[in-house]
Parts: C-alpha cells; structure tokens; sequence
C-alpha cells in the first residue's frame, strides 16, 4: 500500500513540474479554432442513433478520431493503439478509459467509410480549412529528415588537420585539433 501511494505521489510531483508539448499545444489550439459543432451538424443526419444494437460511439468522438488521423498520418489500427498510448490524444477525443473503451480500429474504419459514402471528407475538410484560414492558421504536411539524410560535408584532408583559432594546445605548444 505505501508502495502505491509512493508511486502516485512521485507521479502527482512529475506532472507538476510537467510541461505542454508542442502536440499538446496543436490540439489545444484546433480544439478552439475547429468549428466541432458546424462538423457535427453536417455529419449528423447520416450518423447511425442507438437502437437495439450495440450503441454508437459518440459522435464528436469520432469527428476527433477521423481528425487526428488526418493530422498524425495515422491507419485505423494505429489510430486505436494511439488512444491507449496516448493520454493526450484521448482527452482532445475525450476519450474517458474509465468509462468505456477506445474506438476499436472496425469502428473507426466504419467512420470513415460512412463519411466517405456520404462524400462528407472533402465537405469537412474544406469547412475546416475554410475556417482555419479565416482565422489565419494554415496546416500543412512537411517531411522531416533523419540526420542521415543530410549530405556529409566533404573535407580535404589537409583542413582537418588544421587548427583553428581557440583550440587546444599539446605541451610542445603545437595547436591540436580536436573536432574532425
């Protein structure tokens, strides 16, 4: 028991000193500038309502999901394993684990096949960037590159060996290099 206890208060001391990260800071932002609401009102009438069947998951749930799919880059199944991952990404959702499950990879793939029967993706997304625009945010996809995707500065070998101002000394006074 006073394991527990001291596991949480290390936890409860970690997130005080904690601070936002940069996709924290996106979500927070689109969840301010996206309009949720015109979303769900478009998407609304084509959305299943709970019947004798399983129960929907919520609909602003799903709107989430399909956006953060778009943002990240992310398939259905990674989507589903980012939630349990990811406690970020489930409150922008507001996925609550303590309540029910995350959306499984068959309903957002579900989702999205009802949004594209519906031609709704390109209805969405040019809503949103509408929107954005107006309020003049700009999204776009970029491409980072590995260390090793950067050509390698080529050296003649007679400037690796020469010193430069500031470098170390040996003890004969001679100038020693020591970066290469």
């Amino acid at each position: 028991m006073a394991r527990i206890q001291q596991t949480l208060a290390s936890q409860a001391s970690f997130e005080k000193h904690g601070r936002k990260s940069k996709r924290e800071l996106f979500l927070d932002q689109m969840n301010q500038v996206v309009p949720w609401c015109e979303l769900q009102g478009l998407v609304e009438p084509h959305y299943p309502k709970a019947g004798n069947g399983r129960q929907p998951v919520g609909l602003g749930i799903m709107l989430r999901t399909y956006f953060l799919q778009q943002w990240f880059n992310l398939s259905d199944p990674g989507m589903e394993e980012a939630f349990y991952e990811s406690p970020v990404l489930r409150r922008f959702a507001g996925v609550d684990l303590g309540v029910s499950a995350a959306p499984d990879e068959t309903t957002i793939l579900r989702f999205r096949h009802l949004l594209e029967e519906h031609d709704l993706c390109g209805q969405m997304l040019d809503a949103v960037n509408h929107y954005l625009e107006t309020k003049g945010i700009r999204i776009t996809t970029g491409h980072h590159r590995r260390r090793d995707d950067y050509p390698r500065a080529q050296f003649d070998e007679k400037l690796q060996r020469q010193a430069r101002p500031g470098d170390a000394s040996d003890q004969e006074g001679q100038s020693v290099v020591l970066w290469r």
